[in-house]
């Protein structure tokens, strides 16, 4: 079964190329909206081929819980998220009290909008990894430092939150926000979390909460990859304006991202401050980009929903 030559064979044509016609279906919407699989350059396509290969070859070599969840990242980042949710599905039931597999599996629940089943799997997570030692989680697509700055427990409580937030669980969106506080070990984790808990507190009505959070955080932290988070902390604060966060250079590595993250951040502020017409303007705005799995994606499409 480990080492089945048609997984395999499956496994490498989800990466092929495809024409226009031929494109495949990466995800439905919150919208009913369908995102097909994008198009990579041919640079970006060989790196994803050949880190997908090295995946294959070494589950087929030796199947572990660790290389269950390297084949499952490597399918989806390829947006192969149904065959990555299959495959770490399996995992599970050969190591059912892998809470690094549940991590795994509710973050791409998240990603393909079944909520209710990311927070079982993260609820579940949170409870096996209790008296765990922190463990730093390598990264997939490393920052431009090389440098991993998250652990697994921040990622189980991070994304629990998340997906509490994107239901409207404001409430229990803040346990898990402050529980992932609690452990974070660097600055970026530190400025991503207190980016969604405050935008919680607000939701939850506890401006000055909210405000005292903002006054707790460095003034000038050490960040290497979420400066989009750290534009959004300057928003509400009052040190830049909503223009400037959402003027986004066509230079900027990973443009699509980067405009949905703090495009949402800049909807959810006029949210906030009672304008619903501006807010819906910019969520729509993120939604006319491309990247469907970004977090500030499909938070956008979740609260269109419910002001619609």
């Amino acid at each position: 079964m480990y080492r089945s030559f048609a997984f395999l064979a499956l496994t490498l044509v989800a990466c092929s190329p495809k024409s226009e016609t031929e494109k495949s279906i990466a995800l439905t919407g919150l919208t009913g909206i369908t995102y097909p699989v994008p198009d990579f350059s041919a640079a970006t396509q060989a790196k994803l081929d050949s880190n997908l290969r090295v995946a294959v070859e070494n589950f087929e070599a030796a199947p572990s819980e660790d290389t269950y969840i390297w084949l499952g990242r490597r399918l989806a980042y390829l947006y192969q998220y149904d065959s990555a949710i299959a495959l770490f599905t399996t995992a599970l039931e050969k190591y059912p009290n892998s809470f690094r597999l549940l991590r795994h599996r509710g973050h791409r629940y998240i990603t393909i909008r079944k909520f209710d089943l990311a927070i079982e799997d993260l609820t579940r997570a949170s409870e096996l990894m209790k008296g765990a030692p922190l463990e730093i989680e390598p990264d997939g697509q490393p920052n431009k430092l090389n440098i991993p700055l998250s652990t697994t427990q921040f990622n189980v409580w991070y994304h629990l939150g998340l997906a509490h937030y994107l239901k409207g669980e404001f409430e229990m969106a803040l346990e898990a926000y402050r529980q992932c506080l609690a452990v974070c070990e660097n600055d970026d984790s530190v400025i991503a979390t207190a980016d969604w808990l405050y935008m919680t507190l607000r939701r939850l009505q506890r401006n000055e909460e909210a405000s005292q959070l903002l006054a707790s955080l460095k003034k000038e932290p050490v960040i290497i990859e979420n400066d989009s988070y750290l534009k959004r902390i300057a928003l509400y604060k009052g040190e830049l304006a909503p223009e400037q966060i959402l003027n986004v250079s066509d230079s900027t590595a990973d443009r699509d991202l980067t405009l949905a993250t703090q495009g949402y951040g800049v909807g959810h502020w006029y949210l906030c401050a009672g304008d619903t017409i501006k807010a819906k303007e910019i969520f729509r705005q993120v939604l006319a980009g491309r990247h469907f799995a970004a977090f500030g994606f499909i938070a956008a499409e979740a609260d269109l929903a419910r002001l619609e």
